[in-house]
């Protein structure tokens, strides 16, 4: 595809291999880098988008895929702002599977974080009728970034969030070692204390989170800590 082509081509131009080298140390050497930062990285982006708009809107999850399942971690974000954009608004209900796909793919907490929020928390806009499936069959899963999806797609969901859903698949994962899900839980409840603080303090007060996951939850709340 043209479009890749010239992405890949200007982004090994302004590649930095220090750069990428910090880069990859960074995300643990689970991915390349071409070591290009993220405002440069973008300028590249969006100067190519823009040139190849219409190949983009008429095969935007093909190209979506081919470049989420590239070497660069640079290529991958580009792919996921892609979607972000190309899907708002035009969700199909079987789009879901490809979201899926997306959040089990290269995974790692900088692109499930992002895919969970502004992609699969959109969808879920879209089709709230969809929510007790997804979130039964990501929360279920043996994934555990499906499971960090599940607890994090309502981020900017502010007062239409629903609290008890929240809490419920919090407590379903309360008693996780994992860090990414332990984290997932205080992120999302310290989130939702910025639109119900007096909600989280008694959830928190009353349930048996693990100490980091209360930490993250009332980091801004005025709270004591255990």
């Amino acid at each position: 595809m043209s479009f890749i082509l010239e992405l890949e081509n200007q982004f090994k131009e302004k590649a930095n291999s220090l750069e990428a080298k910090k880069m990859a140390k960074y995300m643990k050497n689970h991915f390349g880098f071409y070591g290009i930062k993220t405002t440069e990285r973008r300028l590249i982006f969006k100067n190519i988008w823009k040139k190849h708009q219409e190949e983009i809107n008429t095969n935007f999850q093909s190209i979506v895929w081919e470049l989420f399942n590239k070497e660069q971690r640079e290529l991958q974000y580009c792919a996921i702002e892609i979607a972000m954009k190309e899907f708002k608004g035009k969700y199909k209900k079987e789009a879901i599977l490809f979201i899926e796909k997306l959040i089990i793919t290269n995974s790692w907490w900088d692109s499930v974080d992002t895919i969970s929020k502004y992609i699969l928390g959109q969808y879920l806009i879209e089709f709230p009728e969809m929510i007790p499936e997804i979130v039964a069959k990501f929360s279920n899963s043996n994934n555990m970034w499906l499971n960090r999806s599940a607890i994090l797609f309502q981020l900017g969901y502010k007062e239409k969030t629903d609290f008890e859903l929240l809490k419920s698949i919090c407590i379903q994962h309360q008693n996780s070692r994992e860090f990414f899900i332990q984290k997932a839980i205080g992120w999302s409840l310290r989130e939702y204390a910025k639109t119900n603080p007096k909600a989280i303090i008694e959830f928190v007060t009353k349930s048996n989170l693990k100490p980091f996951s209360r930490k993250e939850a009332t980091k801004n709340l005025n709270l004591a800590q255990k």
